[in-house]
């Protein structure tokens, strides 16, 4: 019982000193390494081996591929990629379904993009489609978001599920991973396009909220101020292009050896390590440079995905040291008994991540947190086979959605950019995530059913 105690008095420490003190999750975690491996009677000799252990083993192959994605997402957003996309998705799908269309084009832009950022970027494009098609802003700002939302929490690239997928040992599985949470994404911005739609006959009640509706050539003064927009080949395929390449290294490596185990085989493990992918989604994205001089421009680029990068960094070497300290302990194994004997399963990273996003506000954080704390427990519930692994990501991924409101950054860009009162914003954008994160989660357990 005392374990159990002190795992909750760990929990309590992230939560408290993260949402109440504002501490950075990095130090945070880092504390809370050195709390848990005194309070289980670590040896005091190992104790600093274990923490810096951890913390470069989780960096030692998930880091490079969160610098290069976030390099590759940081392109793609000063070029004026995410416009492009936008404008392919708009013609494909027409006006007919003004949320579902918002809530694709969020879904595609937030896999290399920061939802933070793709709301930011895409916000002129949503109150111009409100505006043309008679459309509720709130409807549409809540469809967007949403969308950008799902695959924040579940699709690699997005540092997020790429840490947690390290912290449960799935970096030879990405392919895997990227797979099933395209599909669970896919659902969980559907159910928060449904509930965008109950706000069609709301507008927005905040501060600004009447100048909002006088904004309609906003897009096309943005779509201006990038210049010459690159073509949907070159928009499209920094990104999709590795997901590719990492989905083909996995049907490789499936035992049943589909593709043989010659040349093409070869050549699909070494295009499909996710470094490898993503080093060719990067030179794939270099033509969308647009200064005179491009090796400039291409520094620049890389200066600023790697100020981006750094806090996520940090945070994800600390989860690791997290991880390997309760690794190191008996506390995977018993509390993997109990909670067998609960019968749980499945729904306890969900529910631990959706605590921690709740009460200090980060996705990545409650990601990284929950998978470093879950870790050792998946063979004592039944989910350390691959696919187990992968669908305790999505568990997580879920609880991470769960719920966005005032301590979230995204909340108050939803929230500001829309001119929603704060009173709305829970009605609408709060309630979504909620929906969200309880109908991929109700899924998650589904697929469990049937695949493990």
């Amino acid at each position: 019982m005392s374990m159990i105690l002190i795992l909750i008095g760990v929990i309590a420490f992230i939560v408290i000193a993260t949402s109440k003190f504002k501490l950075h999750p990095f130090l945070t975690l880092i504390l809370a390494s050195f709390l848990a491996a005194f309070a289980y009677g670590l040896p005091s000799a190992d104790i600093a081996k274990t923490i810096t252990s951890g913390f470069g083993g989780i960096l030692g192959y998930i880091g490079l591929v969160i610098v290069l994605g976030t390099i590759i997402g940081t392109i793609l957003e000063k070029s004026g990629a995410a416009i492009t996309m936008a404008d392919v998705v708009i013609k494909v799908l027409g006006k007919r379904f003004p949320t579902l269309t918002m809530s694709i084009i969020g879904y595609i832009v937030s896999i290399p993009v920061f939802c933070d950022s793709g709301f930011v970027i895409l916000n002129s494009l949503k109150q111009s489609m409100a505006n043309r098609m008679k459309v509720s802003s709130v409807s549409m700002s809540v469809a967007l978001a949403t969308g950008l939302y799902a695959t924040h929490t579940f699709v690699p690239p997005t540092p997020g599920p790429i840490a947690a997928a390290g912290n449960l040992g799935l970096e030879n599985q990405l392919g895997l991973v990227i797979a099933i949470g395209v599909f669970i994404a896919a659902i969980a911005a559907l159910a928060g396009t449904l509930w965008a739609n109950r706000f069609a006959n709301e507008q927005p009640d905040g501060e600004g909220a009447e100048e909002l509706n006088n904004k309609v050539e906003d897009y096309e003064t943005l779509k201006q101020s990038y210049g010459a927009l690159p073509s949907p080949t070159k928009a499209f395929a920094p990104i999709f292009v590795p997901i590719l390449l990492i989905c083909l290294g996995s049907i490789a490596n499936f035992p049943s050896a589909p593709l043989g185990k010659e040349v093409i085989f070869d050549t699909l493990m070494f295009l499909g390590q996710p470094v490898n992918a993503l080093m060719i989604g990067l030179l794939l994205a270099i033509p969308l440079l647009k200064s005179a001089d491009k090796i400039k421009e291409f520094s620049e680029r890389i200066s600023q995905g790697l100020i981006v990068a750094a806090p996520i960094l940090l945070i994800t070497g600390a989860g690791g040291a997290f991880g390997a300290v309760l690794k190191a302990t008996e506390i995977g194994t018993f509390l993997g008994s109990s909670l067998s004997a609960l019968g749980v399963g499945i729904f306890m990273p969900f529910i631990v991540a959706a605590a921690l996003k709740s009460a200090q506000g980060s996705s990545t954080v409650a990601l990284v947190a929950t998978s470093a704390l879950v870790a050792p427990l998946l063979g004592d519930i039944g989910l350390a086979s691959d696919m187990g692994r992968v669908l305790t990501v999505m568990a997580i991924g879920a609880g991470a959605m769960t719920v966005s409101h005032a301590n979230d950054s995204f909340f108050w860009v939803v929230t500001q950019f829309s001119r929603m009162s704060v009173k709305q914003a829970y009605r609408a954008q709060t309630m979504a995530t909620l929906v969200q994160g309880v109908t991929a989660m109700t899924l998650v357990y589904l697929l469990s059913l049937v695949l493990l």
